[in-house]
């Protein structure tokens, strides 16, 4: 059995490298958000809160992403579903300034998780016509 290693970036078809991209990039936005939104933003505390640390687990599939894992990918089109929820849940919940980052995080969510599908689905077509090819 060998192991099959991600195909170098240039190698990959160009939808699924911008599909990578916006779901890196998508990705660090959220990062970037729940920390901004939880310490500086919209605290729930003045001085910032331990909400902020929800960010941690966004930290974990980065890495994945970067080295095109299809693994990370589908565990994090799951996964994503959770801060969606949380988002609807505080713009619906939440006053402004607070419900208007909670749908931006919605729609990162969302834009997160349609990368990661689409990814997903493109390099297995890719992988399907190589075979196919061979």
């Amino acid at each position: 059995m060998t192991s099959s290693a991600p195909p170098p970036f240039s190698a990959l078809p160009r939808h699924a490298q911008v599909t990578q991209i916006a779901a890196v990039s998508s990705l660090v936005a959220l990062i970037v958000l729940c920390v901004a939104w939880e310490l500086w933003l919209a605290p729930v505390r003045p001085g910032g809160s331990l909400l902020a640390f929800k960010a941690l687990p966004l930290v974990l599939p980065l890495a994945g992403l970067l080295k095109r894992r299809m693994y990370t990918y589908r565990w994090l089109s799951l996964m994503i579903w959770l801060y969606c929820t949380e988002g609807l849940v505080r713009a619906t919940s939440d006053t402004a300034p607070s419900s208007y980052y909670a749908w931006a995080e919605v729609v990162l969510c969302i834009l997160l998780f349609t990368a990661c599908t689409l990814h997903i689905r493109l390099r297995l077509k890719a992988a399907k016509t190589m075979q196919q090819q061979a």
